[in-house]
C-alpha cells in the first residue's frame, strides 16, 4: 500500500490527462466531418442546409427520422448520373495501376539495393532528383507523349505514367536495405536459385508490409486522381468516379445531397481497403524510414 502511494506520480497523471484529452479532441475534429458526410447523404434537398447534422424536428431527440431517404442512393445509380460505370472505371483503373505500379516499384527498388552495377549511383540520384520535380510541371510533356504514342482516350494513358514513380521505387529501396538480408539472397543463390525466383519467392515476402502499404497509397492516389483523367478521358463513358462527382456540381445550382451521396460511395472502397491492409500500411511505412 505505502509502495503504491510512493510511486503516485501527479505530474505524470496530469500529463496522461492532457494528452488524451488532446487525443480526443483530435479524434473528434477527424470523426465529425465524416459523420456530417454520411448524414448528409441521406437528407433530402428541401431543407438541406437548414441543420447541420440531423433534420430538424419532432421525433425522438427532436429529430425529423422520416426526413431521412434514400432518393439521393436511387438517383445516383439511376441512368441520369451513370454512377455504377463510373465505379466500375475507377476499380479498373485503380486496382491496375496500384498492381503494375507495385511490381515495377519493387523490382526496381530491389535492384537498386541489393545489386552492385555499373552506374547504381546515377540512378539513386535520379530517383531522388523526380523525387523533387512537381507533378503539375509534368503535364504538358506527358500530354505530348501520350498523343506521340496514340493513347490518349484510353486506360492505358491513365495508368502507364503512374507506372513506376520515383517515390515507390525510393520507399521499395529503403525497404530492401532495410527487410532483406543479402546472407539469404546468396543462400539461395548456392542453392541454384535463380534471380526471379529470389526475388518472387525470397525477397519480396520480406517486403510484405511495404508491399501492402504500397497496394493501398498507389490504389489511393489514382481513385482520387481528378486532373489525370480529366485530361486523358475524353469520352464521358470513360470518365472514372471522381469527376463524375464533381460534374453534379454546376455552374448555377449544387445539388448538395447528391454530392454527398456520391462522396460516401466513393469513400467506402477505401475505406474497405484500408481496414484490410491496415497492418500492412503501418509496417510498411515504419520499415523504410529508418535506414538509408
Amino acid at each position: 500500500m505505502n509502495r503504491s502511494r510512493g510511486n503516485f506520480q501527479p505530474g505524470k497523471l496530469i500529463a496522461d490527462v492532457v494528452l488524451y484529452a488532446a487525443l480526443l479532441l483530435l479524434a473528434l475534429t477527424v470523426a465529425l466531418p465524416m459523420v456530417n458526410l454520411v448524414i448528409s447523404a441521406f437528407k433530402p434537398d428541401a431543407g438541406f442546409l437548414d441543420s447541420l447534422f440531423l433534420p430538424k424536428g419532432d421525433g425522438l431527440f427532436g429529430v425529423d427520422w422520416g426526413g431521412l431517404t434514400l432518393v439521393q442512393f436511387k438517383r445516383l445509380f439511376s441512368g441520369d448520373v451513370g454512377i455504377g460505370r463510373a465505379v466500375l472505371n475507377s476499380l479498373v483503373l485503380s486496382t491496375a495501376t496500384a498492381l503494375l505500379a507495385t511490381a515495377c516499384c519493387s523490382a526496381a527498388g530491389y535492384a537498386l539495393a541489393m545489386f552492385d552495377f555499373r552506374g547504381r549511383r546515377i540512378a539513386d540520384w535520379l530517383v531522388i532528383a523526380a523525387l523533387v520535380i512537381p507533378p503539375p510541371l509534368l503535364l504538358a510533356p506527358g500530354y505530348q507523349w501520350l498523343f506521340d504514342l496514340g493513347l490518349l482516350n484510353s486506360y492505358w494513358g491513365v495508368i502507364l505514367p503512374a507506372a513506376a514513380p520515383a517515390f515507390g521505387v525510393f520507399l521499395f529501396r529503403q525497404a530492401a536495405k532495410q527487410s532483406v538480408s543479402k546472407s539469404t539472397l546468396e543462400a539461395a543463390r548456392i542453392d541454384g536459385a535463380g534471380e526471379a525466383t529470389i526475388f518472387l519467392g525470397v525477397a519480396l515476402p520480406m517486403l510484405r508490409p511495404m508491399v501492402g502499404a504500397f497496394v493501398m497509397i498507389t490504389f489511393l492516389g489514382m481513385w482520387n486522381n481528378f486532373i489525370g483523367p480529366q485530361i486523358v478521358l475524353q469520352t464521358e463513358s470513360k470518365q472514372p468516379l471522381a469527376i463524375v462527382i464533381f460534374e453534379a456540381k454546376t455552374a448555377y445550382y449544387t445539388d448538395y445531397g447528391l454530392l454527398m451521396a456520391g462522396t460516401l460511395v466513393s469513400v467506402l472502397p477505401v475505406v474497405a481497403l484500408f481496414v484490410l491492409l491496415q497492418r500492412e500500411f503501418i509496417a510498411g511505412l515504419s520499415s523504410g524510414a529508418i535506414k538509408g
